[in-house]
């Protein structure tokens, strides 16, 4: 594997904040994106007290040669208590905000939606000022499963592009660029109100006009929020990084994101797409939105 460059190096997190909100987890016999997709930034989120839960896993029914998330095992049946206790985990971590995300689910004929829904409610009830943030997967294109979701009223409708459409074929083999792009069109539609979110992985080959394009393409269909952060190689068994992009880059393109009007751009070697997922409390306040 490449030797990362300086500013790809993590600080060592606190451990003692860490085991308390891994005490939880486990206690809980919850999953995190956090730990299944290997993010170099689960010190720092841990330490916050703060995680990306993950549902309706931690096997998924999809094989993303970048991904870290188990695709050998076979995926199980719903877990009717997952919603409460994630809910409890909210509860007692005491979150501002959440980031629910989730394995594809294919084998699902709502790809999951109703899942989300339930864990949308059970922490309405015990947590109802903690803001919600979805981040889904394309659900094969079922948009009555995303209007599901999106009738449960989440503040923030994440889905993630990935990559630009050249490498979509080697990167996201059971994925496509215009149905991503459909998807993100669809929910302004149903849910005007809703933020919606994606995110980019760049250090795979793409150029600087590709990853351009592919943000002017998101702001097309009026993506609000956008991420893109340096893709890191999980295991020899992955996708080998083609290039580590320099800090300064990702400054240009926040800069070029800002100026083609996306609300928020988070760009930098560590972002990911749950990165400071929580700031999106303080757009909600300076660019308000009412729910009908």
């Amino acid at each position: 594997m490449t030797v990362k460059p300086e500013w790809l190096r993590v600080k060592a997190p606190q451990w003692e904040r860490v085991g308390n909100v891994k005490e939880i987890l486990r206690e809980l016999a919850l999953n995190t994106v956090c730990e299944e997709a290997s993010c170099p930034n689960i010190g720092e989120c841990f330490n916050a007290g703060t995680a990306t839960f993950l549902i309706m896993g931690p096997a998924c029914t999809r094989a993303c040669p970048y991904c870290d998330i188990d695709f050998e095992k076979k995926p199980k049946a719903l877990d009717p208590t997952e919603p409460t206790r994630l809910a409890s985990a909210v509860n007692r971590m005491k979150l501002n905000h959440v980031v629910i995300t989730s394995v594809n689910r294919d084998d699902l004929p709502d790809g999951g939606a109703s899942q989300f829904v339930r864990c949308i409610e059970q922490i309405r009830q015990v947590s109802p000022h903690t803001t919600i943030e979805v981040l889904i997967p394309d659900l094969c294109g079922n948009w009555e499963a995303l209007e599901i979701i999106l009738q449960a009223q989440p503040e923030v409708l994440n889905h993630n592009t990935e990559t630009i459409p050249r490498l979509y074929r080697r990167v996201r083999p059971q994925g496509d660029y215009k149905r991503t792009l459909e998807l993100l069109v669809r929910a302004r539609q149903i849910a005007p109100w809703v933020y919606t979110k994606s995110g980019i992985m760049v250090g795979l080959g793409e150029t600087d006009a590709e990853i351009r394009a592919c943000m002017q393409d998101l702001r097309a269909v009026d993506c609000d929020i956008l991420t893109i952060g340096q893709y890191l190689q999980p295991t020899s068994k992955h996708l080998q990084v083609n290039n580590f992009i320099h800090p300064d880059l990702f400054a240009a393109w926040q800069a070029f994101g800002e100026e083609l009007g996306f609300l928020q751009v988070v760009s930098s070697p560590l972002t990911r797409s749950s990165y400071h997922a929580e700031q999106v409390r303080e757009l909600m306040q300076q660019y308000p939105r009412n729910r009908s």
